[in-house]
């Protein structure tokens, strides 16, 4: 029975063509905005190089740990999050639409960040900032009113190059996987890495660059006794990896039965990890040559990380730098690209639900949500109050949604619906690379006492201080904050409560796997 089911799935499903295709989807999910303008400035503000060495021990402890169990969950259960959740247990279908109402969230305000990136590429040609990056970014560009709960008007400037992206991206996803996610993600990680490259080669070569490569490496041992450090770090590797939030589940969901998990976990580990180095050493060295040029030690500088660093600080470098307008459009060609790979996997978490909760196509699928989550970022992100209200939205669904998301999937699997033990031998079943028993520890007892030590901490402060400079009770941080983590609730409510399509082949997989393991035939 299991044969002919299983048979019937495959026949309906789209899978990858091969194991570079995935390699390159997967890094270049996990290559994002994130890895360019996030990790040098945590590294630089934790200890500089001493910092690496938390960075690497969280990798190993719960970086690669939680990717292999994302691998392991979707490839064993041959599904989208929700799919794949229902099927381990069926009131766990709640946590699949969770991280797919947070996937959705992160979608329609990164697709305007990519906007502006790729409205930044063409502004570099002649230095459009002029001599007031700051201003320009906030006031000529943004058009932003800090001062407004929220604004419906519409910032042209961003919203063409939005609408443009929207178009490719949704044309892409509608093509399916192979077609579509796995082609693109060929084109553009070989071209990022390209481009990303020459930028580092360009930085590294500029008037003392070096200094500021010295900054970024030069260890400050005493950071590593500073616990603050260590949570930094294992912070770091979880948002940088697109873990435990629908992504990597889904995307192994559509590999073949026979495919080396664990060597490719690691390969798309590393590589993140080896890219996010690399980005911090052309990051530096452009600060470097920033700081001599305008006389500010580089302890003292400010916009080291997220958007000010990349659409204010990189655009002042540009202007001092010799050949500045060539960097600049290589540098945000290389973010534009960056931020469109992670947003196809993104996109692909939300498409493959709905595909597999009603039975639609790729095609019909990218269309529908496409219009629906194209309109939320124009109303909400593309006008003069786009910037305030996407700060708040992306700490409370990153440091909240999503982390409570991950501690929720590993609770899951290690006590409510123990399968920690069957999901290794799976990965070891299906890869030359063995996973070790203590993985099982690693996932079940370490993971979730540090993401509960950091979601703990990120609530403690939301409640008590509010969010940056917005007092708890403020108005953006009650709607835009917690309102936002209210409707995924809602959301994740309503999609579970709505009917499977009983006349596609998934919801008869879903009563056969339940009736499986009740019976305890499953793999032990």
């Amino acid at each position: 029975m299991s044969q002919a089911v299983g048979s019937k799935l495959g026949a309906r499903r789209d899978h990858w063509t091969g194991q570079y295709g995935f390699l390159m989807a997967a890094i270049g999910s996990a290559i994002g905005l994130g890895n360019i303008w996030r990790f040098p400035g945590v590294a630089y503000e934790n200890g500089g190089g001493a910092f690496l060495l938390p960075y690497l021990l969280a990798l190993l402890a719960v970086g690669i740990p939680i990717l292999l169990l994302d691998y392991a969950l979707g490839h064993k259960y041959r599904g989208s999050a929700p799919l794949t959740f229902r099927r381990l247990a069926k009131k766990a279908e709640f946590l699949g639409w969770w991280q797919v109402a947070v996937s959705a969230v992160i979608i329609v305000y990164y697709v305007v960040v990519i906007a502006w990136a790729a409205s930044y590429m063409f502004f570099s040609i002649n230095l459009a900032w002029q001599e007031d990056s700051l201003g320009f970014f906030l006031e000529s560009y943004l058009q932003l009113d800090g001062s407004a709960l929220m604004t419906f008007t519409p910032v042209v400037p961003v919203l063409l190059p939005l609408v443009l992206i929207w178009v490719t991206v949704l044309f892409v996803l509608g093509r399916g996987v192979s077609k579509g996610v796995e082609a693109a993600n060929k084109f553009f990680l070989p071209l990022l890495v390209v481009l990303f490259l020459a930028i580092v080669i360009r930085a590294i070569f500029l008037p003392d660059a070096l200094t500021g490569v010295n900054a970024f490496f030069t260890p400050d041992w005493t950071a590593l006794g500073d616990s603050k450090v260590w949570l930094a770090a294992f912070s770091q590797i979880f948002f940088s990896m697109s873990i435990a939030f629908g992504i990597m589940l889904t995307y192994a969901s559509y590999l073949p039965r026979k495919f080396n998990l664990t060597g490719t976990g690691l390969v798309a580990g590393f590589a993140n990890s080896s890219f996010e180095i690399l980005a911090g050493i052309g990051v530096f060295a452009t600060l470097g040559f920033m700081s001599a040029q305008q006389g500010v030690p580089l302890g003292e500088m400010e916009g080291l990380t997220g958007p000010i660093l990349s659409f204010v600080t990189f655009p002042t470098v540009i202007s001092l730098m010799p050949g500045g307008a060539l960097f600049g459009v290589l540098f945000f060609a290389a973010l534009t690209i960056a931020g469109i790979t992670s947003l196809l996997s993104l996109l692909q978490v939300v498409s493959g639900a709905f595909q597999d909760k009603f039975g639609w196509s790729a095609k019909r699928t990218s269309v529908i949500i496409g219009a629906v989550m194209a309109v939320v970022s124009v109303v909400f992100f593309a006008t003069t109050s786009g910037l305030t209200t996407l700060d708040v939205v992306d700490a409370f669904i990153n440091n909240l949604g999503v982390v409570g998301a991950a501690l929720a999937m590993t609770v899951l699997v290690f006590v409510v619906r123990p399968r920690l033990r069957a999901l290794r031998l799976h990965l070891n079943a299906t890869s030359a690379i063995k996973v070790p028993r203590v993985w099982e520890y690693l996932v079940g007892v370490l993971v979730p006492i540090v993401l509960g030590i950091i979601l703990l901490q990120a609530l403690l402060d939301y409640v008590s201080k509010g969010y940056g400079d917005y007092a708890a009770n403020d108005p953006k941080v009650l709607i835009f904050g917690w309102g936002t983590l209210a409707l995924v609730a809602v959301f994740a409510a309503v999609m579970t409560a709505l009917k499977w399509n009983t006349r596609h082949p998934h919801e008869d997989v879903v009563r056969f796997v339940g009736e499986e393991e009740t019976s305890g035939t499953e793999e032990s």
